[in-house]
């Protein structure tokens, strides 16, 4: 069994930084750091690996927090010690993920990517009209 490991060390093992774990303890209530005896926050393996998932489904899969959270809901914990199950594969092409989502709900990923594409069709749509008045600014007055 490792000991547990301290803030810093777990944002360097998943290239992380400080802010995020920190964000995602307060998103995520089943990620809930102990608090060492200088009050520093500790992670177990358990909690890494459910980082490492958070992560991958975050910046991988393109999930947004919210259908990260939907998405732990309804698989099993990952395993402590790192290992792989069928249920949380680590690449997306692998069979494996096809079986993991719950014939229920086959479209939870598309509601995922829907919103982040929303996201950022509004995004374009706001800089689209920051440049317009740019170059309104730019054009000679008569």
């Amino acid at each position: 069994m490792k000991k547990a490991q301290r803030l810093g060390d777990v944002c360097r093992l998943l290239d992380l930084q400080p802010y995020v774990l920190r964000y995602w303890e307060t998103e995520f209530p089943s990620l809930r750091s102990d608090e060492g005896a200088s009050a520093n926050r500790v992670y177990g393996e358990a909690e890494i690996a459910l980082l490492r998932r958070i992560k991958t489904l975050l910046y991988e899969e393109g999930y947004t927090i919210a259908g990260a959270k939907k998405k732990l809901e309804t698989e099993p914990a990952p395993p402590a010690d790192g290992t792989r199950t069928e249920t949380a594969p680590l690449f997306r092409d692998e069979p494996a993920e096809i079986a993991a989502v719950p014939a229920e709900q086959p479209d939870r990923l598309d509601t995922a990517n829907g919103e982040r594409i929303e996201t950022l069709r509004r995004g374009v749509a706001k800089a689209l009209e920051e440049a317009r008045a740019i170059l309104s600014l730019l054009e000679p007055r008569k």
